[in-house]
């Protein structure tokens, strides 16, 4: 069951990496480099591990639904800062 999970999580995070890749292709305004690809890919990844981990390790389903949502919202948040550069960091976007 496990391993049917990871397979999820690497696909989804393929599915999700090819919407910028298409959208190049048709206008200028998305302009990924492959270090973007790299950067979004483990961010991606890496959420999707580590809510796998919580939901085999943590046995009260509301812990497991609390833990994964702050797991989403700090990669939106890092995601966002990376864009965009909402909280004016060194690595924020511009």
């Amino acid at each position: 069951m496990k391993r049917k999970r990871q397979i999820i999580i690497v696909i989804g995070v393929l599915f999700i990496l090819t919407i910028p890749l298409i959208v190049m292709q048709f206008t200028d305004k998305v302009d990924w480099t492959i270090l973007d690809f790299v950067v979004a890919g483990v961010l991606l990844f890496g959420t999707g591990l580590f809510c796998e981990i919580v939901i085999r390790k943590v046995s009260n389903i509301s812990y497991r639904i609390v833990i994964c949502i702050a797991l989403l919202i700090i990669l939106i948040l890092i995601w966002l800062e990376l864009a965009v550069g909402i909280f004016g960091t060194p690595i924020g976007g511009y």
